[in-house]
């Protein structure tokens, strides 16, 4: 399901546990952050909206919307907002995609004692990026 714009993939953490996660982090960061779960289809999606204002934040990462699905063992991470970036403000908002992703391995790994994995896909699609594909409607 998670092909045509997967993220990140971990193996070992479910869906929720990792959506919790970045819900946490994101607030740390002077997000409001809001987390629906649904069942059917199985998916955990975080948004954030930024309401205190954060140097570490570029302008574009205002708004952010990822999602999170059931994998065989783990779980698939998509970025859904925010779809575009300014070209001048790229390099900001792909340092805070990587400090992201580094804060999420981190919290894995100590939570899991090392058992659980957290990386980015190869090759990591951000909507930004020229290999990104939207999916389909089947989806």
């Amino acid at each position: 399901m998670a092909d045509d714009l997967e993220w990140l993939r971990a193996r070992g953490i479910g869906r929720e546990r990792l959506a919790a996660y970045l819900a946490d982090y994101l607030t740390g960061l002077g997000y409001a952050v809001e987390r629906p779960d649904t069942a059917e289809p199985a998916v955990s999606v975080v948004s954030g909206e930024l309401r205190r204002m954060n140097p570490a934040v570029p302008t574009a990462m205002k708004n952010l919307r990822l999602s999170f699905t059931p994998t065989s063992g783990g779980a698939a991470g998509c970025w859904e907002e925010p779809r575009t970036v300014p070209e001048g403000q790229r390099a900001q908002v792909d340092r805070f995609v990587r400090e992201l992703l580094l804060h999420l391995e981190r919290a894995v790994r100590t939570e899991s004692h090392g058992a659980a994995k957290l990386q980015a896909a190869t090759p990591a699609r951000l909507p930004w990026t020229d290999g990104y594909r939207r999916p389909s409607a089947s989806l």
